[in-house]
This record gives C-alpha cells, sequence and structure tokens, in this order.
C-alpha cells in the first residue's frame, strides 16, 4: 500500500485571522454547515485508531484549517499518546502543522521540536507584502507577530517551512520576497497560486493571478533560485524540486503535479472526510469516521467519481512537449475550453516556465541525482 497521507482540520474553519484571499473561508461559506466545530477527543482517538489500522509502512498526520493550534496544545499532546498506543504496526508517523503563527509560545516550540513535527508557517515576504492580505479580525497587520514566531521557531530548532501565497501583485514583487527569505534565513519555501472561490468567475477578485503574470513569476523566481543553486547555496523550492525528481524519473511528492487525483483523506472538526482540501463541499463527502472505514471511503462512487474527473487529458495536452513535467496542473486549476475540455488556467504559463528554463532545469536534474549516488 502506498503511503497514507490524512490531512485533519481540528478547529473545522474558525481562525484568528481574517486573510483576504482565503481560499478555505469561501468554501466553508458554501456548505449547509460553514464550522465543523472542534474535533473531539472521543473523535481523536477513533480516528487514529482507525487510520493506524488502515495504514501499513507510512503513515502523515497533517494539521490545517482555519487555524488548527486553535484546538489547543492538550489537543497535540493527546495525538501524540493515541499515536503511540496505537501504533502495532510500527508505522512510520510523519507529523505536520501548518500554522499562521498568532498562538506559538516557547511551550508549543518544545512541543514541536521533542515530537518532530514539520511546521510550515504562512509568511507572504517582507513587511509591506505580507501586510497586503494577511489581516487580524479587526483589520490589523500581522508581520511583526508572525517575526517573533519565526524567531521562536529558530530558537528552539523547529523543523520551519514558509509557506507563501502568490496573488497577481506580489507575483510582481518576487525578486524582493525571494531576497528577504535568503536574509532572514529561511531555506525551505513553498509558493502557492492564489485561489479565487470556485463560485466567482476566474479573473474576479483583487488577487487573481493571470497567466501572464505567473509566467513571469516563475521566469525570475527560478533565474534567482538557479543562480544561488550554482553558487552551492542551495535552497529547496517545493515546485522546482518536485520538476527536478520528475526529470529524474522520480515521482513527485506534490499530489497537484501527479496529473490525477488521489484521496487525502481531509478530516473536519465532526469527523466527515473529504477527497481534497480545495474540495471540502457537501457533494464531495466520502464518509465519517467511525461509521465508514477508510477502505470504504476510498472505494466508494464519490471517491472514484472525484479521481475520474481528474484523470482525462486534453487532446492539446497529448501533443505538447512539456506534458511529462505540467500533467495538466492542479485539478482545482482547470477551466473548460472552447473545446469542451477540462485544461489548467496556467498552460500558457506552463509552456513559457519550460521553454525559458528546460535545459537548466535538466542541469539541475543531473546534479542533484549525483549527489545522491
Amino acid at each position: 500500500m502506498p503511503p497514507v497521507n490524512i490531512l485533519i482540520k481540528p478547529a473545522s474553519s474558525a481562525c484568528n485571522l481574517r486573510c483576504k484571499y482565503c481560499f478555505y473561508k469561501a468554501i466553508a461559506e458554501n456548505r449547509k454547515i460553514p464550522n465543523a466545530g472542534m474535533l473531539s477527543e472521543d473523535m481523536l482517538d477513533l480516528m487514529v485508531k482507525k487510520v493506524l489500522e488502515f495504514a501499513d509502512d507510512h503513515c502523515g498526520f497533517a494539521f490545517q484549517g482555519g487555524e488548527p493550534t486553535l484546538v489547543g496544545l492538550k489537543f497535540f499532546k493527546k495525538l501524540i499518546e493515541l499515536q503511540k498506543k496505537y501504533n502495532t504496526k510500527r508505522v512510520v508517523i510523519n507529523n505536520t502543522l501548518q500554522t499562521n503563527g498568532y498562538t506559538i509560545d516557547e511551550e508549543w516550540c518544545r512541543f514541536l521540536t521533542e515530537n518532530n513535527f514539520l511546521v510550515g508557517l504562512s509568511l507572504d515576504g517582507p513587511q509591506e507584502i505580507h501586510n497586503l492580505n494577511r489581516k487580524t479580525v479587526s483589520g490589523g497587520d500581522t508581520y511583526n507577530r508572525l517575526m517573533k514566531t519565526a524567531a521562536l521557531f529558530y530558537k528552539f530548532k523547529v523543523q520551519l517551512n514558509i509557506l507563501s501565497v502568490v496573488t497577481g501583485l506580489t507575483a510582481r514583487k518576487i525578486e524582493k520576497i525571494y531576497n528577504f527569505y535568503k536574509k532572514n534565513g529561511f531555506r525551505y519555501l513553498q509558493f502557492i497560486p492564489c485561489l479565487e472561490p470556485l463560485e466567482v468567475e476566474r479573473g474576479g477578485t483583487d488577487f487573481y493571478l493571470s497567466p501572464e503574470v505567473y509566467s513571469k513569476f516563475l521566469c525570475q523566481l527560478f533565474d534567482l533560485w538557479f543562480d544561488d543553486f550554482k553558487k552551492d547555496k542551495y535552497i529547496s523550492i517545493r515546485q522546482f524540486d518536485n520538476y527536478i525528481n520528475i526529470i529524474a524519473d522520480m515521482p513527485p511528492e506534490a499530489c497537484n503535479m501527479n496529473g490525477k487525483c488521489s484521496i487525502q483523506f481531509v478530516i473536519e472538526g465532526d469527523g466527515s472526510v473529504y477527497p481534497c482540501d480545495y474540495y471540502v463541499y457537501d457533494k464531495w463527502r466520502i464518509g465519517t469516521i467511525g461509521e465508514n472505514s477508510l477502505a470504504e471511503m476510498i472505494s466508494g462512487d464519490v471517491a472514484k467519481s472525484f479521481v475520474a474527473e481528474s484523470v482525462k487529458l486534453p487532446e492539446k495536452c497529448r501533443i505538447c512537449r512539456y506534458v511529462d513535467l505540467c500533467r495538466n496542473g492542479c485539478k482545482r486549476d482547470r477551466i473548460l475550453t472552447a473545446d469542451g475540455e477540462m485544461q489548467t488556467a496556467y498552460c500558457k504559463s506552463y509552456k513559457e516556465f519550460f521553454e525559458y528554463t528546460l535545459p537548466r532545469l535538466q542541469e539541475a536534474s543531473l546534479i542533484v541525482e549525483r549527489m545522491r549516488m
């Protein structure tokens, strides 16, 4: 069995910030029950038990939100107890946490380090860029608080990645953002194209990221990254790392780069389960912890339909020289073309990016492959 990855939203859609581009807020507002409540200790116990019964060799427990730390540190301490209790098959467990950092203190940091959590911190760049969209409930700025949290993570040697949301405006400032991350010692970066709500016509928001702007962003970011790579100043950018792996005939670890969907088991606060973080809508509910086994969920009609929708490759993709790298992108970014096929809205972006970078991507892949030997 391949590794089992579970994404848990222990605080459902609850959050202590009000980021302007929050895709999960838009999802929650389009469900019958916007906030499913905090995951109870009984449900946590049942979830860990069922997941570890299902998993074989490896299992990932990822916590997101909303803001997952709102459920409290006691919850996460109980998680570790339950993982030890139910891990009778000696499965390798990886715990990850995506946070806005607002509740983090020294006690949190000690716990995260002692239990080997990989933490993603949401930080969009330097102060004037980060504060554009990431606001408090009252509309205040969040940058200073986030940088204090980052300092705490470094003090306690927490494994840290930076997650940066790319909007049409911030994409134009990537050199400044990249140099800011370098200056502050952030060496593991993930750039996520901003998601507009499914209910809004594409391009209908202030943070829209157009294919033209995204193309320039990717090419400029690659130039910056490759220059450091050649100088042995390696910075991990998840998207580029995955392209390097694909070129080396290794599977990408990022699900949105596989070319088709898989079932991610997204567990909401009430124990309901969905196939993907981007599709936690009522129509895509695949089951409930305690009522359905994970095996039943993954083999059910809703799950099969969800995956099937992502498999078909448009004819334009089939004849494209870059199809093995692009793979038609993430399902969430696909749009209906004039030919009646679902194709990534960023087709132009990826073509221009690969035309500009492919020889250097191949060179980087060969260097990394030699380093692995």
